[in-house]
């Protein structure tokens, strides 16, 4: 999330006509599109961070600016050449890396939060213990997960809480 993306499409010589069919999973369908013959783009629905990442007559992939949670779907490019047609389909998934929260409760327990994130994170202790986890849904498609520490005896000074996403790993030591 927040990155810029490019997509690539079958490069081919004596191209006559690009075309990427994109379908996300939030909203509606768009295209764009390209005619050799008329040197012509066109664009249908398409909101103004998607577009060609160059000239499409030399390469036509897709550059996806700022990339959020409502560009995830399928891109398809379709290419027609005088060697026959070429299709490529892209399944994007976008990862949102979690903000890691770490903090000592009411009874002096530290708690870890993984907020945020898409999928949701994987959180461990470094020492072992106890722990809870839960796991809440948000709206946009994150999920926060949290963790309470309970540790096997009371003389622990700094507590380590580590969090695993495919976007990021990280870690944050704390003493409550």
């Amino acid at each position: 999330v927040g990155n810029s993306s490019v997509l690539a499409c079958p490069l081919k010589s004596n191209i006559t006509m690009v075309t990427w069919k994109i379908s996300p999973k939030v909203g509606g369908h768009c295209t764009l599109g390209y005619r050799a013959d008329q040197n012509k783009t066109d664009r249908t629905n398409c909101s103004d961070s998607m577009n060609w990442k160059f000239r499409p007559d030399r390469d036509p992939a897709l550059e996806i600016q700022q990339v959020g949670i409502a560009h995830e779907g399928n891109y398809t490019c379709e290419v027609v050449a005088t060697e026959g047609n070429f299709h490529k389909t892209y399944h994007l998934i976008v990862l949102v890396p979690p903000r890691l929260i770490l903090y000592c409760d009411d009874h002096g327990n530290p708690v870890c939060e993984a907020a945020a994130g898409k999928p949701a994170a994987q959180i461990s202790w470094v020492l072992e213990s106890n722990s809870t986890s839960k796991k809440e849904g948000h709206d946009n498609g994150t999920v926060t997960v949290l963790s309470k520490f309970t540790a096997y005896s009371t003389n622990m000074t700094n507590i380590t809480c580590v969090v695993s996403h495919p976007s990021v790993n990280q870690s944050k030591s704390i003493a409550c």
